[in-house]
């Protein structure tokens, strides 16, 4: 795969952000994100992407059953969701998730994996990030929102295999804002039909989201609908016993196209699956095409005021100087904290030791009372929030230079 992503490459330029949908692991042992994390930096490295564009979200391979089977705090939050009745299922989730012991419970198989996606700003914890969400600039002051969805909370009930519409999502994840000049993009591990509320699921995610990736299945397909395009993704490492064992992996090309409000996402898919004999990978073809393609209205009006890097100075980096631009709102810490910029001083935040991460945080302040007691993906998955909502990202820019270089 590497090789061909290369010569991909080669051909339709480099990458600009890597979007992993789950199963990064096979067990959620530690050691799979090691190998897994050395796999992803020589895809970084052949498919011209920086580190700091990989986003993932957990698949069910990624939830530690033997935790959910050894554990009785995590099978009575799995029960209480699953039994609750339709009308009240969202709200039950919101009940478990938010409390401090239930959301602990719910996240614990996880464990694993948030210590992994830490690293990306990708972790998950209770009780305000059942999800995550994230923002790229494209062409013409347009911005494509990735919404990073959980199907996983639910995964492992009983330690066992998930079940077809097992699984529940909730509106609290699917109930996306409209915003102008912002086309969103969902990515999650499990397609609508393996959960409960699978109806809501399309309607939400078809009335409000261009782009929908989903796995699971190992099934490579695109479905072109008037307004939206759903990409089913094959299994970059499937089982080769599985039946039908065909690797594969997709390159989405955006762009906008057109002015004002006649602006259109032009999306082009190029599906790309293992030949056996001989030993490559080949496109998978739309008819006679090789590349799966439809163009999408793209909701609201262009407005002036909306840049590709709005809330930060474009002619700095964190590995010089700083960023100067206030941030006051929800929107402009998301989009703070999606800059290519500070997502790397995140990277390079969890790099550091312990001890050195503890000594920042003290230093800034962005640590509340009993927040040490959390697991670390969460503590500093909290504080760094509190950096993009306090404008201290120069600030943390120069303690970890600092730390470096000690």
């Amino acid at each position: 795969m590497t090789r061909d992503v290369r010569e991909q490459v080669d051909q339709l330029g480099p990458v600009d952000a890597i979007l992993i949908g789950g199963d990064i692991a096979f067990k959620a042992d530690p050691q799979e994100y090691v190998a897994a994390m050395e796999w992803i930096r020589q895809l970084v490295e052949v498919s011209g992407c920086h580190l700091e564009r990989v986003y993932v979200v957990p698949g069910n391979h990624d939830v530690d059953r033997a935790v959910v089977r050894g554990s009785q705090s995590v099978r009575n939050a799995h029960a209480a969701i699953h039994n609750a009745q339709h009308d009240r299922r969202e709200a039950v989730l919101r009940a478990q998730f938010e409390d401090p012991d239930t959301g602990g419970a719910l996240l614990k198989p996880l464990a694993a994996y948030n210590d992994f996606a830490k690293v990306f700003n990708c972790q998950i914890y209770s009780p305000d990030r059942l999800y995550w969400k994230q923002t790229l600039p494209l062409e013409n002051g347009v911005r494509l929102r990735l919404n990073g969805i959980t199907s996983t909370i639910l995964s492992g009930t009983d330690g066992n295999d998930d079940k077809r519409m097992g699984l529940y999502l909730s509106p609290m994840q699917t109930g996306l804002d409209p915003e102008d000049d912002v086309v969103n993009l969902v990515i999650a591990h499990h397609p609508p039909d393996w959960c409960m509320d699978h109806d809501e699921i399309e309607q939400d995610l078809n009335d409000r989201a261009a782009i929908h990736l989903f796995g699971h299945k190992h099934r490579q397909m695109a479905v072109l609908a008037d307004r939206h395009i759903r990409i089913g993704a094959a299994a970059v490492n499937p089982d080769r016993y599985e039946a039908g064992f065909e690797p594969g992996y997709n390159l989405i090309d955006l762009a906008v196209i057109g002015e004002g409000k006649d602006r259109l996402l032009d999306v082009q898919v190029h599906m790309r699956h293992l030949q056996r004999n001989p030993e490559q990978y080949r496109p998978r073809l739309n008819g006679n095409d090789q590349i799966f393609r439809r163009q999408i209205s793209i909701p609201g009006r262009q407005s002036k005021a909306v840049t590709p890097h709005a809330a930060i100075d474009d002619s700095t980096s964190l590995r010089g100087s700083g960023f100067v631009a206030k941030v006051s709102t929800q929107s402009d810490v998301e989009i703070a904290m999606s800059d290519e910029s500070a997502r790397n001083l995140v990277y390079r935040f969890w790099r550091l030791t312990i001890s050195q991460r503890r000594e920042i945080a003290k230093k800034l302040g962005i640590l509340e009372a009993g927040e040490m007691s959390l697991p670390e993906p969460e503590r500093y998955g909290r504080a760094l929030q509190r950096v993009g909502e306090r404008n201290l990202l120069d600030k943390l820019a120069i303690e970890v230079a600092i730390m470096e270089n000690k």
